[in-house]
């Protein structure tokens, strides 16, 4: 399993879960073997708000990740996950603590739209 965590800084597993998924400025890939962490690394989000979260789909996706944990997102970002087969989650607090609950089964799966942008991506 390999896990996509939208960041607002770059400070990894310590870091909160940035809110809204095409605004964050780095991702937190996770990668687990079994129920464990086996490598974890940070990448900036070069595409932030360069065209909103659809654009930062295709970033996120570069990494190979089959789960995303995310704050909020819109509904067109949420429609590209679908069609790639990426499972999405929403949660707030510390990057470590979502991926523990990920793990741990206890995280619900599905996003509300973003009532920021009425579920459409930026364009």
């Amino acid at each position: 399993m390999k896990i996509g965590i939208v960041l607002g800084d770059s400070g990894g597993l310590d870091s909160d879960v940035c809110s809204h998924f095409g605004q964050c400025s780095h991702f937190l890939i996770v990668e687990v073997e079994g129920k464990r962490i086996s490598k974890s690394k940070v990448v900036p989000n070069d595409a932030q708000h360069g065209g909103g979260g659809c654009q930062a789909v295709g970033e996120i996706l570069k990494h190979g990740v089959t789960h995303v944990i995310a704050g909020g997102m819109g509904m067109g970002a949420q429609q590209k996950f679908a069609a790639a087969g990426v499972k999405i989650f929403a949660f707030s607090g510390k990057a470590k603590d979502g991926v523990a609950k990920l793990l741990g089964a206890s995280l619900q799966g599905g996003i509300e739209p973003c009532k920021d942008h009425g579920g459409e991506c930026h364009h």
